[in-house]
């Protein structure tokens, strides 16, 4: 009799745990929420104390690093560049760009200057002033980040667009954006190996427009 109550009773725990959700501690939600996939945070964790670092060292001069990956592709990615090894992705250079810019384009969201830095009064390079930034530049040209990092592509992609709107959030939206053209700019960031006759496009790490 005895042992027909007490499988009675656990038959009927068992129907009752079977019907109850098991509801997470606010401790457990914190550490879930710590170990969740958080691209901006990470982003702002190295760019002080990486990323600008390396790309200052990193970056030659926009006319060195060109002239070079003109004439010695494989020197030039050496000295400047950096690129995934998987996928198809181009090279990726680390430059710095001092120079006048000479047309702007400032209604679009993806707006950016034209820059001369020879004197000869045309451009020869496109620098984004966002707030939209197309490509991953920043991300590619870093040689500590890799693709392996992360689960899949969707978070590859994610943590290259946080740079963008790290550098958007922190320097870009506070530029000026009017009357651009004539003043100067300097500025160190990265752009990825351009195709045949289309200006380099550079998104800034650091940047200056005028005195």
């Amino acid at each position: 009799m005895l042992q027909m109550r007490a499988a009675t009773i656990l038959l009927a725990c068992a129907l009752a745990m079977s019907g109850c959700k098991f509801v997470k501690t606010a401790d457990e939600q914190q550490q879930a929420a710590k170990q969740a996939f958080d691209p901006d945070s990470m982003v702002a964790a190295i760019w002080d104390s990486k990323v600008i670092p390396y790309l200052n060292e990193r970056a030659g001069s926009f006319q060195d690093v060109t002239a070079l990956s003109a004439s010695d592709l494989d020197a030039a990615a050496a000295k400047y560049g950096h690129k995934e090894k998987q996928g198809n992705a181009p090279w990726t250079f680390a430059a710095k760009v001092d120079g006048m810019i000479v047309a702007e384009e400032t209604k679009s969201r993806a707006a950016y200057v034209d820059v001369d830095v020879d004197g000869d009064s045309k451009a020869d390079v496109r620098v984004s002033i966002g707030p939209a930034i197309r490509g991953t530049a920043l991300r590619d040209s870093l040689n500590f980040v890799n693709f392996n990092e992360f689960k899949n592509q969707i978070e590859w992609a994610q943590y290259g667009k946080s740079f963008n709107t790290h550098v958007n959030s922190t320097l870009l939206d506070k530029l000026p954006r009017q009357g651009l053209t004539g003043k100067k700019l300097a500025a160190v960031g990265a752009y990825p190996l351009p195709t045949g006759g289309q200006l380099p496009q550079f998104v800034p790490a650091t940047i200056t427009i005028g005195s």
